[in-house]
């Protein structure tokens, strides 16, 4: 293996990129588990959730590259789909960020659901973190050496290695780190999630927190697109990402504004759906406050049983005891008796 994509444990191939998209999900999951845990509910259930996140959101990301390679891959759709063990081949590269995000967001819609639980208020939560892991995740890019602009001689230009040039640009050297821009604007976006959800909260119904997610983040990549070397295009020239993200964003601005104005969600509505998850709580902490004392009751019932398995023991050695008081009374009146009747003899 290339030593400046990864290195070779025990003949298994360990690619940096595949460890620092590592590193961004568990950071992710920290952020979330912390903001979870601030707001009294259960950490564990990102710990939980995270694997299917992890699966959703690669199926999607995939799935996103394969329909919307770049200009300049050297394959399109139909070369996919006439060779489909080649969609397995991610080690090769082509991960789309906006699927990915579809993916897991679907999958954690399914979990919400069979757990119960608001997938507005999780999909809240991860937000931030989703922010932070997508920064941390480009940095995978840098090291595979794709995802870099135009060119450019600004001082903080890249250096790409000839053989990752695309075709027509083989003698220019130096582009923009396309890659450096969106990491740095994903991990800002996400401060300013935390901000405004630190000094906001009141104000934030369940869900306006991945809503302003799907205005920022898509913002960021509607921007880069005008700088990007290698863009998704379609057969007619219309850039795919690019339009789709800005559709994306105007739908999750007119989203915002009306349930701020127009559509507001009930605080009833809210209450209720805090006090159901706070008696599904109660529930289950009856559950198990039940389940202690059946366990407590049974152990009892064991003792008891096993005293009367006893007892028959000792009723017989009390009825012996009582056998012997009564013969030896009865000896004794008979004694008395008989020492009676010598006296009367003596007597006439």
């Amino acid at each position: 293996m290339d030593p400046r994509f990864g290195f070779t444990i025990w003949k298994f191939e360990i690619r940096y990129y595949a460890l620092i998209i590592i590193l961004g999900a568990l950071v992710a999951a920290a952020i979330a588990a912390w903001r979870a845990k601030k707001d009294g509910k259960d950490p564990e259930i990102v710990v939980d959730v995270m694997p299917w996140l992890l699966i959703g959101g690669i199926i999607g990301s995939r799935l996103w590259h394969v329909f919307t390679p770049g200009y300049f891959d050297g394959i399109t759709t139909a070369d996919y789909f006439r060779e489909p063990l080649r969609i397995l081949k991610i080690w090769e590269g082509g991960l789309g960020i906006p699927g990915g995000v579809i993916g897991g967001a679907l999958a954690l819609f399914i979990y919400t659901k069979v757990k119960k639980i608001s997938f507005l208020e999780w999909a809240d939560y991860i937000a931030p973190g989703l922010l932070v892991a997508q920064g941390i995740g480009r940095w995978g890019n840098f090291i595979n050496q794709e995802l870099y602009g135009k060119p450019t001689n600004l001082p903080w230009a890249i250096e790409i290695d000839p053989e990752f040039r695309y075709p027509g640009f083989e003698k220019i050297s130096h582009y923009h780190p396309l890659f450096l821009y969106e990491s740095i604007l994903n991990i800002l976006a996400a401060i300013a999630l935390l901000i405004i959800n630190r000094f906001y909260k009141k104000k934030l119904y369940k869900g306006d927190t991945i809503l302003l997610y799907l205005v920022l983040y898509p913002a960021i990549r509607f921007g880069l697109e005008f700088v990007r070397l290698v863009p998704s295009l379609s057969k007619s020239g219309v850039n795919i990402n690019q339009t789709v993200m800005l559709v994306v964003m105007i739908l999750a601005i007119i989203a915002l504004v009306l349930r701020h104005t127009v559509f507001k969600p009930k605080q009833s509505e809210e209450a209720s759906d805090e006090l159901g998850e706070e008696v599904s709580d109660d529930e289950a902490y009856l559950d198990d406050a039940l389940d202690e004392e059946l366990d407590e009751e049974l152990q009892e019932l064991d003792s008891l049983d096993a005293d009367l398995s006893e007892m028959p023991e000792e009723l017989e050695e009390s009825e012996e005891a009582a056998s012997d008081l009564i013969e030896e009374a009865s000896l004794d009146d008979i004694s008395e008796n008989d020492s009676a009747t010598e006296d009367e003899t003596k007597e006439d």
